[in-house]
C-alpha cells in the first residue's frame, strides 16, 4: 500500500517550523488548540470566503504569557490592513472578543502568489466554479508557477470534472516534485470547488527547491521601443522642395479663377451698358 503524507507535516520539526508556537500545561492544551482553530476559521472566512478577497495563505500564531500574537501572511496586504489601518484594528477587537485575550495582529506580504500552493489551489477553485475548462485551468497555473521561478508543480483535480456523471481524477504535472527528500522545499494545500453539480477537490503541489537556496526571478526582458527614422538630408531637401513646388501650384491654379471671375464681370458690365 502506498504510505502517502502531507508534505507540510512530514517536514514539520525538521525543516519547516510550527504554524502555532506555545506551551501549555495539560489542563490549557485542549482550550488553546480549540482557540487557534477559531481564530484561524474566522480569518478564513472574513478573508478568503467574502469579497473583497484579502488572500490570506497562513495565519501563524504565537501565544506568550500576556498576549496571542496572530501573523497574516497575504497576497493582498492592502485589503487586510484597509485605509489608515482601519481594517486591522477592527479585526484585533473581534479576535479579541472571540479568544477574550490581548491580540497583537501583523501581516506579511507574500511577494509570488504563484508560488503559493494554497493560493493557487483557491484560485483553481474560484475558476472550476465559474465553469472554465479544468484542463485549461490546470494547465495555465502550472505554467504560472514555472515562469515564476518553481522546479516542479503537480495539480490534482477529482470529482465531477465538466459535470460528467461518472467522477473522475484528472492529472497536470510539470517538472519534478521530490516527496521523499526532507531538504526539498515542497509546497502542498487542498481547496474545494463548490459547484452546481458537487463538489470538486483540488490538491496543489509545488517543488521550490532545496532548503536555503533562494529562488531566482526570471528576468523580465522589456521590449525597446524602435527608433524614430530619421530621413536623409538629400531625402530632406527633396521633400521641402517638393512641398514649395505644390505651393506654387496652387498659387497659380488659384490666380487665373480670379482673372476669370473679373472678366465675366467686365463683360456683364458691357452687356448692360449696350441694352441701356
Amino acid at each position: 500500500m502506498g504510505q502517502k503524507t502531507s508534505p507540510i507535516g512530514f517536514r514539520t520539526g525538521v525543516t519547516i517550523g510550527w504554524q502555532s508556537t506555545w506551551f501549555a500545561p495539560k489542563a490549557n492544551y485542549g482550550e488553546f488548540l480549540v482557540e487557534d482553530q477559531r481564530i484561524r476559521q474566522y480569518v478564513d472566512r472574513k478573508y478568503n470566503r467574502t469579497m473583497p478577497k484579502g488572500a490570506v495563505a497562513k495565519t501563524q500564531i504565537i501565544r506568550t504569557r500576556n498576549e496571542v500574537k496572530v501573523t497574516l501572511h497575504s497576497a493582498r496586504p492592502g485589503v487586510v490592513i484597509g485605509p489608515r489601518g482601519g481594517e486591522i484594528d477592527k479585526l484585533r477587537e473581534e479576535l479579541e472578543d472571540i479568544t477574550g485575550r490581548t491580540i497583537s495582529v501583523n501581516v506579511i506580504e507574500i511577494k509570488e502568489p504563484d508560488l503559493n500552493a494554497t493560493l493557487v489551489g483557491e484560485a483553481i477553485a474560484e475558476q472550476l466554479s465559474k465553469r472554465a475548462s479544468f484542463r485549461r485551468t490546470m494547465k495555465q497555473f502550472c505554467e504560472a508557477a514555472m515562469n515564476a521561478g518553481a522546479k516542479g508543480v503537480k495539480i490534482i483535480c477529482s470529482g465531477r470534472l465538466a459535470g460528467s456523471e461518472m467522477a473522475r481524477k484528472e492529472t497536470q504535472k510539470l517538472g519534478s516534485i521530490p516527496l521523499h527528500t526532507l531538504d526539498a522545499n515542497v509546497d502542498y494545500a487542498t481547496a474545494t470547488s463548490r459547484t452546481t453539480y458537487g463538489a470538486i477537490g483540488i490538491k496543489v503541489w509545488i517543488y521550490k527547491g532545496k532548503f536555503g537556496e533562494e529562488i531566482e526571478q526570471p528576468q523580465r526582458r522589456f521590449k525597446r521601443r524602435p527608433p524614430k527614422r530619421v530621413v536623409p538630408d538629400n531625402k530632406a531637401k527633396r521633400a521641402t522642395s517638393r512641398k514649395k513646388d505644390d505651393v506654387k501650384s496652387d498659387g497659380q491654379a488659384n490666380s487665373p479663377r480670379v482673372s476669370e471671375t473679373s472678366n465675366s464681370d467686365a463683360t456683364q458690365e458691357n452687356v448692360d451698358n449696350t441694352e441701356s
